[in-house]
């Protein structure tokens, strides 16, 4: 169970902030952060390890170089539907919004939704919310990200692989 949660809560912390940037950024270096809190019933042995491993609040910054491919797709971020039986579908999209679904009917079973708002090309902020069942536990959770262009300059950062479902 902890393993699929942290499989759940690293795949917003990362793809989300990045997709997040399509039809409405630039190709470039960003740095994305990220805050995700989680409300779960589980057991008291796996709420230790998940505080020893400072969940159920994480914070996540990181930089990330999204290709050209990936900032003109018009669709909504890709989550891994393998490890988390998960998918997403547009709901609404506008020249400063974009607002997303996700079902998610594996291990995972319940609901969510994104919201992003962008200033202009090179900075965003959004949520994202979930509620329903971790392998059979009521789990609620919030992310909240933003991401801030750093120019067109990667450096050694490869770029974001567009993935789609």
């Amino acid at each position: 169970m902890t393993k699929c949660l942290l499989r759940f809560a690293a795949a917003f912390a990362v793809m989300l902030p990045g997709a997040a940037l399509a039809a409405h950024g630039k190709a470039g270096l960003w740095t994305v952060s990220s805050t995700t809190e989680m409300n779960m019933a589980m057991p008291p042995e796996v709420a230790a390890r998940m505080r020893e491993m400072k969940m159920p609040s994480n914070t996540h910054t990181s930089q990330m170089c999204m290709s050209q491919e990936e900032v003109n797709s018009d669709r909504p971020p890709h989550i891994d539907e393998a490890s988390t039986g998960c998918t997403t579908s547009l709901v609404s999209s506008t020249a400063s919004a974009m607002t997303a679904a996700m079902t998610c009917n594996g291990r995972l079973k319940g609901t969510g939704k994104m919201q992003i708002s962008y200033s202009g090309a090179e900075h965003y902020r959004g949520s994202y919310s979930f509620t329903g069942q971790v392998e059979g536990n009521p789990t609620r959770m919030t992310t909240h990200f933003k991401g801030d262009g750093m120019g067109a300059n990667c450096g050694k950062i490869k770029p974001y692989r567009l993935r789609t479902q």
